[in-house]
């Protein structure tokens, strides 16, 4: 068996017989390297592989909020939850899980403990409240032959995490009570179009910023100060390894010395190498990796959660 995950544990194993299984199919197998988790392009689909090693009546598996949003949110989503042996695998598809996770008891932390009975269903909150995953168990025509998404409709992983990462800042300016502005119409994030979460359907004018780039960053946050609408925070998502032109984009608003510029990114070296080339105002700018993104929006959603649950 080729090993394409390191093997430190019989879970690993189980991990990689079942990539050797999709292989036999004749699938293309490509680990996703942009994203935290164990997620691997299968074909057309994109799949999250965990697999448990033990069990004799029910199978565990810890898994962090912020891993299953960004499986659910790419295109072709499905989790593979290996119980014990390949034969036994449930492969569900990541909107499914999604849709149920508040149904899944978990910590405050957002880890998510999945609980796979004997009959391979996931336990839900409620006596004998499961998802019913019969259709799921070894189905692998699902995942092999999933939906066709039109070319217009087709994403790359970078540009579903581009989305990802737009959602997660305008949810948290949400939160934080700024309005929210955002160009992108017609991405999603969580089955909705960005601008449908932003506050803001169109970019405010501001006396000295070029307004054709202003509308064009990726996410503002702004406040009213009175008659005004003042500009707070600007946010450039850059994944690619090209000319990051949103860098050029957030010079417009230089002039306002309040605002905080932050480019979020998954390589640092690249950002400093950038950055470099504006060494006038490069003091302005301030680095954000995808991961640290994804651990504030949870914990402002766990926060917006025990606010609500304690009336405070």
């Amino acid at each position: 068996m080729n090993k394409i995950i390191k093997v430190n544990s019989a879970s690993d194993l189980l991990a990689n017989q079942f990539l050797d299984k999709a292989k036999g199919f004749q699938q293309n197998i490509e680990l996703i390297k942009v994203l935290k988790s164990r997620t691997f392009k299968i074909g057309e689909s994109n799949v999250l592989v965990r697999a448990s090693s033990e069990g004799n009546r029910r199978y565990f598996f810890g898994i962090n909020y912020i891993t299953v949003e960004d499986i659910a949110n790419l295109d072709n989503p499905f989790i593979a939850f290996i119980c014990g042996s390949v034969d036994r695998t449930v492969i569900i598809p990541a909107k499914i899980l999604f849709k149920h996770l508040q149904e899944i008891s978990h910590d405050r932390n957002g880890e998510y403990k999945i609980s796979i009975d004997k009959k391979l269903n996931i336990a839900l909150t409620g006596r004998n409240n499961r998802i019913d995953c019969s259709n799921f168990i070894n189905n692998w025509g699902i995942l092999l032959s999933p939906p066709v998404i039109t070319d217009e409709r087709k994403n790359t992983v970078e540009e579903s995490l581009h989305s990802i990462l737009q959602g997660r800042l305008i949810e948290i300016g949400n939160i934080r009570g700024y309005d929210t502005y955002c160009p992108n119409k017609s991405k999603t994030f969580n089955e909705k179009k960005l601008d449908e979460i932003t506050t803001l359907t169109t970019c405010p004018e501001l006396q000295f910023a070029d307004y054709n780039l202003l509308r064009q960053i990726d996410v503002l946050w702004f406040r009213n100060r009175g008659n005004n609408v003042v500009p707070e925070y600007a946010f450039e998502v850059e994944l690619s390894t090209g000319v990051w032109s949103g860098v050029g984009r957030m010079a417009t608003l230089i002039d306002y010395s309040n605002v905080g510029l932050y480019v979020i990114a998954n390589d640092q070296r690249k950002y400093k190498q950038v950055i470099s080339s504006f060494p006038e105002t490069q003091n302005r700018y301030k680095f954000i990796a995808n991961d640290l993104l994804g651990d504030l929006y949870s914990s402002e959603m766990n926060l917006k959660e025990l606010r609500s649950d304690i009336g405070l």
